[in-house]
């Protein structure tokens, strides 16, 4: 792996670690570390640079995701018992069902993980 790429691929994982240490949520920050960290473990041996490019690619969409989600998580404890009970509910729907299509899919479009 070119130092370039090594250096992207290292920057992504700690932004993934970072953004998931920001879950609210117990559960949801624990899975989302866990399935940060095998998702790279598995594809640590990844030298095909468009193998590695689709990885990347997949693990920059799912960083987007967490962010959204972390930033949604605080928007929905803030109503707590209030008239915004459906609100909330779709929100946490939305963030259950986006979550779980992140640490679902795998960072490897090529069937590693």
């Amino acid at each position: 792996m070119a130092a370039s790429s090594r250096a992207q691929v290292l920057s992504l994982y700690r932004s993934l670690l970072k953004e998931s240490r920001a879950f609210p949520s117990y559960n949801y920050r624990t899975y989302a570390l866990r399935r940060v960290r095998d998702a790279f473990r598995e594809n640590r041996s990844v030298k095909d640079p468009q193998a590695l490019e689709l990885l990347l690619n997949k693990a920059r969409d799912s960083l987007a995701i967490i962010q959204r989600q972390v930033l949604l998580t605080p928007a929905e404890q803030e109503h707590g018992h209030s008239r915004h009970t459906i609100q909330r509910s779709v929100l946490s729907r939305s963030l259950s069902r986006s979550l779980s299509l992140f640490l679902l899919s795998s960072f490897s479009p090529l069937g590693l993980s």
